[in-house]
């Protein structure tokens, strides 16, 4: 379950704007070094400005040998207890070394599908980036609706795409929050990327008012994922669209996740009153989720040579571009709690569940598994395991997300729906691409 395979680069697209070869979803950028092990780092809280210092380079990164340790003492992290089936009463997680997983379709059909969130009735919402319109999925029947109205026609006839830019993210506003039941989207405009918000009826969808705008926007690494953390406030990924200095500059909402209202206004109690900004220092971040703990996590696509893996602190610089993966502590920046090399992963959206973190793999066609190794939390890199693919046969996966429906088991037992992104113009579409699927998991026997 844990065995690795480089993906395909054979997918090389040109920057024309950049003068870069872009390595996104799978695509390889400055192709210098690329290190194929699964590295866990070490996470350091940091509350600090940027820094144009270059950081140590990680421990064994472009050795393509065995997983190697950023920390001084080059000691592997713990690894999880064999058997701990009990949760934490105050945190609700709990230790399961590995699981085992049944994979089985909801939908198929669908094209280039991007972002995926849970309606208050019990089926999933949708985007297709490149059609510029959102479906409604029943997961029970697996039957598929297009969304009409006024705010599918806005959507449809005002979304630019291109690359990696279309109509991206979707979230939903949580029960008893401000914006309960109302849809919010993260597109590419003509100006820029922006967020909007509707009210779905049925399948009918109002029109759209623009909550956030300015974020930049380019061919690639437009970010674009949308959620709601457990605070009732919407965080918001967002790319540095192939811009330099972008990811440092705070004035700047690109290669950032920004913390705001239902009505776009900066959230109260963020890092710099009157900024949107959370954290910075970040170069693509495409997936964010929260585990029981209230721990924040985000995915995010390295360059060259390390995909991260990161809990997100409240004012945190994660380094790039002046650090990719581990070896920023010292000036300052927040290291990842795992890396990977860029054609392991490339990954897009996260989920967390009560026992680990799970990543939808763009370039390395995996769904990643990152356990948690102590019930109690932690944002250091030994309160997580070793990284462990545990489906590798659908081809590119673009989202993830925890089954709403499903109470997860005090053993760790969850299900998750996960796309994939094989119609996205860079992968092998098969039979019935693109797909949402279940995948039922439970602790390994």
């Amino acid at each position: 379950m844990t065995s690795t395979h480089r993906g395909s680069i054979s997918d090389v697209r040109v920057d024309l704007a950049g003068g870069r070869l872009n390595r996104d979803d799978g695509v390889m950028r400055n192709c210098c070094r690329r290190g194929a092990a699964v590295v866990i780092g070490v996470l350091a809280a940091a509350l600090a400005a940027c820094s144009s210092g270059q950081g140590p380079s990680p421990t064994g990164s472009g050795s393509g040998g065995p997983p190697a340790t950023s920390d001084a003492s080059s000691e592997p992290p713990e690894e999880p207890a064999e058997t701990d089936p009990t949760p934490s009463g105050e945190t609700g997680l709990v230790v399961v070394p590995d699981v085992e997983v049944e994979v089985a379709d909801v939908a198929t059909g669908l094209d280039a599908p991007w972002g995926l969130a849970g309606l208050p009735d019990g089926t999933l919402l949708v985007s297709l980036r490149d059609e510029r319109g959102l479906v409604v999925v029943d997961p029970d029947s697996g039957e598929i609706q297009d969304v009409g109205g006024p705010g599918a026609d806005e959507l449809r006839d005002e979304t630019v795409t291109g690359g990696e830019s279309g109509l991206l993210g979707v979230a939903v506003g949580p029960e008893g929050g401000d914006g309960a039941g109302e849809v919010f989207v993260y597109r590419t405009a003509a100006d820029g990327n922006e967020v909007l918000r509707g009210t779905l009826d049925g399948t009918g969808l109002s029109e759209l008012d623009v909550v956030l705008d300015g974020i930049p926007a380019a061919q690639f690494h437009d970010g674009g994922r949308l959620a709601f953390g457990p605070d009732g406030f919407l965080y918001v990924a967002t790319g540095d669209a192939t811009q330099d200095g972008t990811s440092q500059d705070p004035g700047s909402l690109g290669g950032k996740i920004l913390r705001i209202t239902v009505d776009g206004e900066p959230a109260p109690d963020n890092p710099e009153p009157g900024s949107p900004v959370w954290s910075l220092g970040h170069r693509n971040v495409q997936g964010i989720a929260w585990d029981p703990t209230g721990r924040m996590l985000a995915s995010e696509f390295g360059q060259n040579t390390w995909d991260e893996l990161n809990v997100v602190e409240p004012g945190g610089n994660y380094g790039w571009p002046d650090v990719e993966g581990s070896g920023g502590q010292a000036d300052g920046f927040v290291d990842p709690v795992a890396i990977w090399g860029t054609d392991d992963a490339s990954p897009s959206g996260l989920a967390a569940t009560r026992e680990g973190a799970y990543l939808a793999g763009l370039g390395g066609e995996r769904l990643w598994r990152v356990p948690f190794a102590s019930p109690d939390g932690g944002s250091s890199a030994d309160a997580f395991g070793e990284p462990q693919v545990v489906v590798e046969d659908l081809g590119r996966l673009r989202a993830v997300l925890v089954d709403p429906a499903v109470e997860q088991g005090e053993d760790g037992s969850s299900a998750l729906y996960v796309l994939t992104n094989n119609t996205d113009g860079r992968g092998e579409p098969r039979s019935g691409d693109d797909r949402l699927v279940r995948v039922a998991i439970s602790p390994a026997s």
